[in-house]
């Protein structure tokens, strides 16, 4: 009776580990379904800005300009504040919105770039977020102290950056870009392994919109490493 009663325990806990891991695999594959979509979105938007001269003039030749790269700033905050209060459709619908403003800040990338290389870097940016988001799906070892060390840096490389609009340092600029490009792949792997231990601690009843704000972390983890990268490789007209 109580070799039955172990093999009945342990059949038990086998099906629920199972459950875990389907639910687990559900959860990141519409994390980055999300991502993948926003990701579609933000660059059609851009291709089809930047082919319509009218539509570039309208916005990047007038004060509209500034609201249209401040504007995905407003959204990021405005999604942290109210995610809690949103309904999973809203939430979607403000995320993609969200998509479609980031694709037409990207749109001047369009006019000095050629459209050759901002493929390339594209393609160099997905392989590098892929091998990065599965190491941070697998790895057994805790990246929490490294994602620590690389909101440090990022938040100086921010400032960097704003210093370096009145300095005009090229050289600070390459250091700047040559650093961002190490801090976005390393917290690739960071934010993958902290969305997928979240899972652990959402109920039922946000899941979509855990799923929603990890699939923000990511796209704005691909979005700053593309535009990184093609600093170092993307051929200007």
């Amino acid at each position: 009776m109580s070799e039955f009663m172990k093999r009945n325990t342990s059949v038990r806990a086998q099906a629920v580990d199972t459950g875990y891991d389907v639910g687990l695999r559900a959860y990141m594959l519409q994390v980055f379904n999300y991502m993948g979509a926003a990701l579609a979105i933000s660059g059609v938007t851009a291709f089809a800005t930047a082919s319509s001269e009218a539509l570039m003039q309208a916005i990047f030749g007038t004060p509209l300009a500034w609201v249209v790269m401040l504007a995905p700033i407003g959204f990021v905050m405005f999604f942290g504040m109210k995610i809690q209060t949103m309904t999973v459709q809203t939430a979607r619908t403000t995320f993609f919105a969200f998509a479609v403003m980031m694709g037409l800040s990207l749109a001047t990338l369009f006019v000095a770039y050629t459209g050759h290389s901002i493929a390339r870097v594209f393609f160099i940016t997905a392989s590098v977020f892929g091998a990065m988001s599965l190491y941070g799906y697998t790895t057994k070892k805790d990246l929490t102290g490294m994602g620590s060390f690389l909101i440090m840096g990022l938040i100086g490389i921010l400032i960097a950056s704003l210093v370096n609009i009145f300095m005009k340092s090229t050289g600070l600029e390459f250091a700047i870009s040559f650093l961002g490009v190490l801090i976005f792949t390393g917290l690739t792997a960071f934010d993958v392994q902290r969305i997928k231990n979240t899972y652990d601690f959402v109920s039922s009843d946000h899941v979509g919109k855990a799923a929603i704000m990890g699939a923000l972390t990511l796209y704005m983890d691909f979005i700053n490493l593309f535009l990184m990268l093609m600093k170092f490789f993307g051929d200007r007209r």
